[in-house]
Order: C-alpha cells, then sequence, then structure tokens
C-alpha cells in the first residue's frame, strides 16, 4: 500500500513552490522503515573534528559552551539542544536552546550569505531546562522547557523584541513543537512515560497568547484512527494534562516533532519510534521501530530531535547510540548520514538545515568532557538532495 506519498521536508510555512521543487512520489510501502544503503554513500574516516561524513561532506565548528562565537563578544551556552534556522536578509541565522535548569534559555548565531559567522547573542533567559521547540510560520522561536508545569516561550531569533511566555499552551513536561499552517495548529510533544500528544488552536493565528489546547485519543495500538479532545485545564494543576482526558493515548517520551504536507512525524525515546499522523485521513501508524528491523541490527536508536530536508528525508539524531544522525528516505530505507566519534557520554540535539538547504547544523550537548560545560555546535556543507 502506498503509504507516504508526499514531501516530508518543506519549511514550515513555506510552499513546495518557493523552493523549486516538486512532491517526491516515494514507493513506500505499509512497513516501518528498514536499513539499506543511504542515499550519501557509507561513512568515511572521522576527520578532524572527530566525525565521520560520506564522500563530499565537510564539518566544522560553530561554537562551543563557555567560549566566545568566533570573533565576538558572546559565550556560548552550556548543554546545547533544540535548534532552527531562520533567514536573515541574504544570510540565515541558527537559534540554540540551552537544557541547564536554572537558566536555561536560548542563544542564536548569525551569518552572512557566505557562511561567515557575523554575530552572536542571547534571545531568552532565565528559564529552564529548555529542551527542544520549534519554528513558526511568522518566524519565531518556540522554546519549550522540559520541566515538570514547564512553559512554552516565544523568542525573536532576531534578537529584537522580548521573549514571551505562553501559558495558553499548556503547562507540562514540553518537549518539541511543530507548526501546521494549514489546519492552524502547533503540534507539541510531552516527555514523560506515559506522556502525550497534543495541539493548540491559537484564537489568531500568528498570535499564540490565546487558544485551544488538545490531546490526541486514540486506541492502545502503534495504528489506527485519532481524534482530538480539549484539555479541560490547561494549567496542569491540580491534575496534569496529560490525566485530564479519558482515551489520550500514551506515548513513551515523546521527543521531537516535524511536520510537512499534512503530516507530523515525532518520536518517542522511551521504546525507540517513529510515529508518523496523516493529518488528511486522521490515521497513525509507525514510520520506524527499531525493534521491528530484520536482516541485522537496528542503525537508529536512541531517537530525538527529528527535521525534514527539501528532499524529502527526514533526519533523526540520536540520544545515545552511535552517536549518528540517521536519514530516512521517503522510500523508508534508514541510514547512518554521520556520527560523531570519541563522545559516547554525549547526545545529539538541534539539527536544522540553514535556508537554501545546502548546511546541517547541529550540537553535541556534552562533547568534549561529558558534562553540561563541554557542548560543541557545528556545521556540516555539502551535496545534499535537493
Amino acid at each position: 500500500m502506498e503509504r507516504r506519498s508526499f514531501l516530508r521536508g518543506a519549511v514550515v510555512g513555506t510552499s513546495a513552490a518557493a523552493f523549486g521543487f516538486t512532491l517526491w512520489q516515494g514507493a513506500a510501502s505499509a512497513a516501518p522503515a528498514q536499513p539499506g544503503a543511504g542515499p550519501y554513500g557509507a561513512l568515511g574516516a572521522a576527520d578532524a573534528n572527530g566525525i565521520q561524513l560520506p564522500a563530499g561532506f565537510t564539518s566544522r565548528v560553530i561554537a562551543r559552551s563557555g567560549q566566545k562565537v568566533g570573533s565576538t563578544s558572546y559565550t556560548w551556552h552550556n548543554a546545547p539542544d533544540g535548534g532552527a534556522c531562520f533567514t536573515d536578509g541574504t544570510g540565515w541565522i541558527y537559534v540554540s536552546n540551552s537544557e541547564i535548569n536554572p537558566s536555561g534559555g536560548a542563544g542564536a548565531v548569525r551569518f552572512d550569505s557566505s557562511g561567515a559567522i557575523t554575530g552572536a547573542y542571547r534571545i531568552l533567559s532565565n528559564t529552564r531546562q529548555n529542551c527542544a521547540g520549534g519554528k513558526t510560520p511568522w518566524n519565531t522561536w518556540l522554546s519549550c522547557e522540559e520541566v515538570s508545569l514547564g512553559y512554552v516561550y516565544e523568542a525573536d531569533p532576531y534578537g529584537v523584541n522580548a521573549a514571551v511566555q505562553r501559558p495558553a499552551m499548556g503547562r507540562f513536561k514540553h518537549e518539541a513543537a511543530a507548526a501546521d499552517p494549514v489546519r492552524r495548529a502547533v503540534y507539541l510533544t510531552e516527555d514523560e512515560t506515559s506522556g502525550c500528544l497534543y495541539r493548540f488552536l491559537p484564537t489568531t493565528w500568528g498570535n499564540l497568547s490565546s487558544g485551544t489546547l488538545q490531546v490526541l485519543v486514540a486506541g492502545s495500538g502503534t495504528s489506527g484512527s485519532f481524534s482530538w479532545a480539549n484539555v479541560p485545564d490547561p494549567d496542569g494543576s491540580p491534575t496534569a494534562t496529560r490525566n485530564q482526558v479519558s482515551g489520550a493515548k500514551k506515548f513513551n517520551g515523546g521527543e521531537g516533532c516535524h511536520y510537512a504536507n499534512d503530516t507530523v512525524w515525532f518520536t518517542t525515546k522511551g521504546d525507540n519510534r517513529l510515529w508518523e499522523l496523516d493529518l488528511t485521513s486522521n490515521t497513525y501508524s509507525l514510520a520506524y521501530d527499531d525493534s521491528l528491523v530484520t536482516g541485522g541490527s537496528a542503525p537508529l536508536t536512541g531517537v530525538d530531535n527529528v527535521t525534514g530536508a527539501a528532499s524529502g528525508d527526514l533526519f533523526v539524531a540520536e540520544d545515545g547510540g552511535n552517536m549518528e544522525i540517521c536519514v530516512i528516505t521517503p522510500s523508508d530505507v534508514v541510514a547512518p548520514f554521520l556520527r560523531i566519534t570519541g563522545q559516547s557520554g554525549s547526545e545529539i540535539c538541534g539539527p536544522a538545515f540553514s535556508p537554501d538547504g545546502r548546511r546541517l547544523y547541529f550540537s553535541s550537548q556534552r562533547g568534549t568532557s561529558g558534562s553540561s560545560s563541554g557542548g560543541i555546535t557545528y556545521e556540516v556543507t555539502g551535496p545534499f538532495r535537493a
């Protein structure tokens, strides 16, 4: 059965036509993705930065925790986590969360059209354990607190406007967010062993100050139909949001979340799964499950942040595992894209593509020392599929 015959990787809020690519008609099957030869070939030997990459790709270090970013006066934050890229004139900006508690927050690095670093600065401060988040179609960054009764904060990646707390989006152990401009919804994952998947429907699209928080309702299986139900008390007190609606589907440790073309993909770390919501048919299924891999060992374990490329490929970062970012193609092949060596005590966070799709940014959260002060943020450049 053809199940994923659409583009996975469109940038949120931007049409495929604007990027000059068409829908990918993948030869997808009903089964979850399986290991195979990746579109970029085998990984080569580790480079000077300790990263194994396919032929034609190179890496550089953008920032290190506790050190000045490039020639700027800004000190990069500890424990870099979720991230996203934003267009900035002829250049772009990469935003990164800080998953420490207290302090947390988020910082940003500005690049010119050649990729040179031209600035770095703080965009969010005095929050708690900011893990992942998501980009909005109106070019703000949703930074999510991964703590009990945590908030979502809306921050300005350009560093002009002050960040704003968004309590209407619910108070729970937030992880990631993904905006859907078609249904005017923001999908939210919850990092609990019995967490839920939510969506927030703003009263006015583009304004997150008020709206309705809903939770996904479905059966206990790994596929089927789903619906949405209103969460009566989004502030989560005295009853947690995940326990307020009968029939709310439980997920084991919600992590990364990505929207493209009427589909939401999100990961659950407790069972190493990538889930797929088809928003046109209101059905859900497994896009990847390491326990269902046949004919060899699973190449992707410790699933975490997920992003999409213009080609329709999904890029999934590992928390642990082999410290890899793996690619899942529209034809349901999963393979390593890169591997960080010598950092087994860390995790990969914040994968995000530059607006032109030629550069991939990500961080090793505890790279050099196994602690939050050892974070390293990287850029990989190369012939990504268009």
